[in-house]
């Protein structure tokens, strides 16, 4: 359930910032999430060079 909380989170903010007539906000704050996910997805993953010794 953990991992559900920020995707719901943002789910609402959307939703409360749509119902508040400010959808241009709204979409801002869907595509940034949406652009952030995708590169935590994306990038590379980084070496621990702690681990290798």
């Amino acid at each position: 359930m953990k991992a559900f909380l920020p995707w719901l989170l943002v789910l609402v903010v959307v939703l409360a910032l749509n119902a508040l007539r400010l959808r241009a906000l709204g979409t801002v704050v869907a595509i940034a999430w949406l652009v952030y996910c995708g590169w935590t997805w994306i990038r590379p993953h980084r070496r621990s060079t702690d681990s290798d010794a």
